[in-house]
């Protein structure tokens, strides 16, 4: 980290975070060579992890998804849950039930069995193919942090984070998330299909089998203190009229919305969207060993904060506009 030990609070706190930064770059390494092509995505999540937020993984089935989120939980020494979205699955499948349970003396009583979701790392596995009412029970206690199960309420894990996924490629039969929901998501990060060269290294390394065991570089304290740390990197004044600029430019009713904008857009992002931008922005800035947040954080948080708080409309699905340009275009149209 740079000497600057008065804004960051005396030199026992700079080593603090010398430590915490080069524990997440040695994170970022390890996921590196068990994701192998992924590097940018990799990147993308270390930083959610920091921010606190969810992610929601797009692509094709055999990336490295679910290898993602098992490895980032083994790398940080937490707890690990899997849940494979069906139709047919129940709330209750998720937070859990009461079950009539009968003890030694054959007295019967109910028993309160905690489901999956009391974890540090969640893995919602095709999220989108559960139906509405399951998804919003896990949705909304994403937002709220709790858990209500008959009547009482169970706080989550304070690290806890959800890593939903599901495949674009097979959407019949599907409930896809509406943007409401998908609001509740920090990132949307889309996993490319790895070049030429990763391939290979994939094919000589590995046979499909078990993801290798990774050393625990963080631990649920490090994680906490971490986001703690994160949360009061400085943002120039400046940079933050520019996300407002661009959320308030993503609305295609703005009077300061760009063509392209008005032209494809049905709605833009929410407040919310602006906020994700900020702390996505302020834990690249952690993550890099920075004390502030600089533009290049900015352009970095860009897409994956925006891209799912994007909606298209007609005109924009028919001609194929990606989300992804439009999310771009609103940072270049706000620094200008």
């Amino acid at each position: 980290m740079k000497d600057e030990t008065t804004a960051a609070g005396g030199a026992d706190l700079e080593a603090e975070l010398d430590g915490l930064v080069a524990a997440f770059a040695g994170l970022r390494r390890d996921l590196e060579q068990v994701l192998l092509g992924q590097r940018d995505v990799v990147e993308a999540i270390v930083c959610a992890l920091v921010a606190d937020g969810h992610v929601l993984l797009e692509s094709p089935p055999g990336l490295g998804k679910t290898t993602l989120a098992r490895s980032i939980a083994q790398s940080c020494g937490l707890d690990f849950q899997r849940v494979q979205f069906t139709p047919d699955l129940m709330p209750g499948d998720i937070l859990g039930a009461r079950v009539l349970d009968e003890d030694e003396n054959g007295r019967r009583r109910f028993v309160q069995h905690r489901g999956p979701i009391f974890s540090q790392v969640l893995l919602a596995d095709e999220i989108n193919r559960a139906t509405p009412r399951t998804q919003s029970a896990l949705l909304e206690a994403m937002q709220e942090r709790q858990v209500t199960l008959y009547g009482e309420t169970h706080p989550l894990d304070p690290v806890f984070i959800v890593l939903a996924t599901q495949n674009p490629l097979e959407m019949e039969g599907t409930y896809p998330l509406p943007e409401a929901q998908l609001d509740r998501f920090l990132a949307k990060l889309i996993l490319p299909t790895p070049g030429e060269d990763d391939l290979v290294r994939v094919f000589e390394t590995t046979t499909g089998g078990a993801v290798p065991a990774l050393e625990a570089r963080l631990d649920h304290g490090s994680v906490r203190r971490a986001r703690a740390l994160a949360e009061r990197i400085a943002v120039p004044s400046d940079l933050v009229r520019r996300c407002a600029r661009m959320v308030l430019a993503s609305d295609p009713n703005h009077e300061h919305a760009p063509d392209a904008i008005r032209t494809n857009l049905r709605y833009g992002s929410s407040p919310r969207g602006g906020q994700a931008l900020m702390r996505l922005a302020r834990a690249h800035a952690f993550v890099r060993g920075g004390l502030h947040v600089d533009e290049d954080d900015l352009a970095f948080a860009c897409v994956p904060a925006l891209r799912h708080r994007l909606v298209l409309n007609y005109e924009g699905e028919a001609q194929g506009v990606a989300t992804d340009d439009l999310a771009r275009l609103l940072l270049e149209h706000a620094s200008a």
